[in-house]
């Protein structure tokens, strides 16, 4: 605060303070009146709403929190899940190749699967998108094989995919 402020700032109150003695006592009353409705109003508006809206807003932020928390610890049983099974000694091509056959069992007549060198090409015909998911994730993690090229076109009338999925991964790349 610089030196010339508080002059200022006392003739300011100076002034106010004449104004008001030469008020009626009913006048100034209603001034101080005036006067604390608005600091109220003030208060409300600058201290007592904001941390009313926080209090309101709390449990909903928590149960967002809870939720996102339980997410998170979802993704790291996932993470440890992988980080486990690539630390286990990958399956052999023969074992692979019965993972592959198995989960196609799963999708009925609608998967036929063709191997050559280091891919197994997978035909589809209408494949449900739930059971293709699921065979995708039994093949990933019980294979350990991966689709490296696909051509899938899903069916208006059905929904259901059609097309070619190339998988590859270690377990083919290794002969017995």
């Amino acid at each position: 605060m610089a030196a010339s402020d508080t002059p200022s700032k006392t003739r300011g109150l100076a002034a106010v303070s004449a104004w008001l003695a030469g008020l009626s006592a009913r006048e100034r009353r209603l001034v101080l009146i005036a006067a604390a409705v608005l600091g109220l109003g003030l208060l409300w508006w600058v201290a007592i709403a904001p941390a009313w809206q926080t209090l309101r807003q709390a449990p909903a932020r928590q149960a967002a929190a809870d939720a996102q928390l339980a997410r998170m610890q979802q993704f790291a049983q996932q993470a440890e899940a992988l980080r486990a099974q690539s630390a286990a000694a990958a399956p052999s091509r023969d074992e692979a190749l019965r993972q592959l056959e198995a989960a196609s069992a799963t999708l009925g007549g609608s998967a036929q699967v063709s191997v050559v060198g280091d891919r197994a090409t997978v035909a589809l015909r209408q494949a449900s998108p739930v059971a293709l998911a699921q065979w995708l994730q039994q093949v990933r993690s019980n294979a350990r094989l991966l689709p490296v090229e696909s051509q899938l076109s899903r069916d208006a009338a059905s929904g259901g995919w059609t097309g070619t999925l190339v998988l590859a991964g270690p377990p083919l790349a290794t002969a017995n």
